[in-house]
């Protein structure tokens, strides 16, 4: 699945290493400005200053401040499933297990982007909101995948993989808050949720059986 929006807020190819770098750089400032401050609260002279560029150099590689704060919002998920999405190869249990640790990892090690991610962006953002459930689509495929060896499920499973996702989203910003798991206590939590999730979703739907590791009587 594709989670990338039209390349409307993308400038036009430049051809140059360096022009695809210091477009990078400005996307890594972004990231920290956009966390310390809201987004209504920042103007486009506010991240010039702070970044310690010209507007002009801004507008030239996202064209506005919102083409600048979606710019960070698609490669922050770009991030997030590369990281969540990898281990193609292992035993389907595994890359359960592989996603859940993943996707943590990603959240602690980058927490403003991951924030950004799952709050859906500024306001009510139709754009920001389609990139946000991309994300909760490419997990619940990667998921899907592992547990019933194809991502193509019926409606229940993807529900229920789908409300088991969104759960996900509000206990880990909680426990990035916090800090009162360790990633490995807090990963096994998240797995046996799903499990439950699995359970609920092969009695309502057979077709569908929770995986061996899922079952009480494992």
């Amino acid at each position: 699945m594709s989670i990338s929006r039209q390349s409307a807020v993308r400038p036009p190819a430049r051809g140059t290493e360096r022009s695809s770098a210091r477009r990078a750089e400005l996307i890594a400032i972004g990231r920290k400005l956009f966390a310390d401050t809201s987004y209504d609260a920042l103007s486009m002279d506010d991240i010039a200053r702070q970044a310690q560029v010209a507007k002009g150099l801004i507008y030239y590689y996202f064209h506005s401040k919102r083409g600048y704060y979606l710019a960070i919002i698609e490669d922050s998920v770009a991030g997030l499933v590369s990281f969540a999405a990898g281990g193609a190869g292992l035993p389907p249990v595994e890359r359960v297990h592989r996603t859940v640790d993943s996707y943590l990892r990603y959240a602690e090690h980058n927490q403003a982007a991951y924030r950004a991610i799952v709050s859906g962006g500024v306001g009510f953002d139709t754009e920001v909101h389609a990139v946000r459930d991309g994300v909760r689509e490419a997990i619940v495929a990667t998921i899907a995948e592992g547990a019933y060896g194809r991502t193509d499920i019926a409606p229940v499973a993807r529900m229920g993989l789908l409300a088991w996702v969104c759960s996900v989203e509000g206990a880990v910003l909680a426990w990035i808050d916090r800090g009162e798991l360790s990633r490995e206590t807090m990963g096994e939590l998240l797995v046996k949720t799903l499990g439950g999730a699995m359970r609920a979703v092969e009695e309502l739907d057979p077709a569908y059986p929770a995986p061996a590791p899922a079952r009480r009587d494992a």
